[in-house]
């Protein structure tokens, strides 16, 4: 209530159990807050020495869908099912936020990241999404399977500039 009436809100890391217990007070606030986008810029620092030199990437991540919805339920003694939901209409709203982004920061092109060759449906309709808005931009939309992107970050990050994900994929991203 205070987020809301006031607009600011000053928060610290928090716990959640694994496995038992409350759910993500942070999820929590996303779904109440409607925080749908996770922007992350991951560029290095001045004077301090890593693997790659001029890194400059932004992660943008779908941030209240996903697995992260937490519909799950318990089928049975030894079973157990969750259920990956994404919607046109928060895949829409996250690619045009990704490329406004873009747009306002002059970066060069944007990459979806998804596993739509497994996922056809799920991360389909992200990729699809992804692809709807990009034809709305003068910016290039680029395409990528998320494991092969966890790869080519590691081998050579400089080739991205702008990563689009849903919600799973951007926070292990």
């Amino acid at each position: 209530d205070s987020v809301k009436k006031n607009g600011v809100a000053l928060k610290s890391p928090v716990t959640t159990p694994i496995g038992i217990g409350f759910r993500s007070v942070n999820v929590q606030l996303r779904k109440e807050l409607d925080l749908y986008a996770n922007l992350r810029p991951c560029y290095n620092l001045p004077n301090v020495k890593t693997r790659y030199d001029n890194v400059d990437i932004v992660v943008v991540r779908e941030n209240t869908e996903d697995l992260y919805a937490g519909i799950e339920r318990q089928v049975d003694e030894d079973t157990a099912e969750s259920i990956k939901r994404i919607t046109r209409q928060a895949s829409e709203r996250i690619s045009r936020f990704a490329f406004d982004y873009a747009v306002k920061n002059s970066r060069k092109f944007v990459t979806v990241v998804t596993k739509a060759n497994i996922c056809k449906l799920s991360d389909g309709m992200f990729l699809d999404s992804a692809r709807k808005v990009s034809s709305e931009y003068d910016i290039p939309l680029k395409e990528i399977l998320v494991d092969n992107c966890c790869m080519q970050l590691v081998q050579n990050p400089n080739q991205f500039d702008v990563l689009l994900l849903p919600n799973l994929y951007g926070d292990i991203v």
